[in-house]
């Protein structure tokens, strides 16, 4: 007989509150879960590797829209892996998006560490002009490493 765990466990299992468990079932990205003769859910295996990949696509910061039309194009059949597929690179590209756009709030910030280090020297640094920030020296247990 397969494993099957209560809501408690489920919940237990992946992270989640059962209070997040009963949303998603409620709103479909979890679906056909089983339930014990006096109604009481019982998770499988297959669900709790569901609720683990819902976990992963959520942390990229996929909108629930998208996972719910996921879900429904998973659970209709190998047909539409095309278009899941689609789903995943348009979220993908997306995802490079903001990382694009860190990177450079990224280096803004950089430039501004910078020039309050260089203040701090009493030197000047101008952390809005186009030539990288000067490389600083950190220190390291042991060691002196230059950031």
């Amino acid at each position: 007989m397969a494993m099957q765990w209560s809501i408690q466990r489920a919940a237990a299992e992946t992270g989640l509150s059962a209070d997040t468990l009963r949303y998603y079932e409620k709103i479909g990205l979890i679906t056909g879960v089983a339930r014990s003769q006096s109604g009481h859910r019982r998770f499988s295996e297959d669900d709790l590797g569901w609720i683990r990949f819902l976990q992963r696509l959520r942390s990229t910061g996929m909108p629930i829209e998208q996972i719910l039309r996921y879900g429904e194009l998973a659970r209709a059949g190998d047909h539409t892996a095309a278009e899941r597929r689609h789903i995943l690179e348009t979220h993908r590209q997306t995802i490079r998006r903001e990382i694009a756009a860190l990177k450079d709030a990224l280096e803004i910030l950089e430039r501004k560490i910078a020039h309050y280090d260089a203040l701090a020297q009493g030197e000047f640094f101008d952390c809005d002009a186009s030539a990288p920030p000067p490389r600083r020296r950190v220190r390291l247990p042991g060691k002196v490493a230059t950031a």
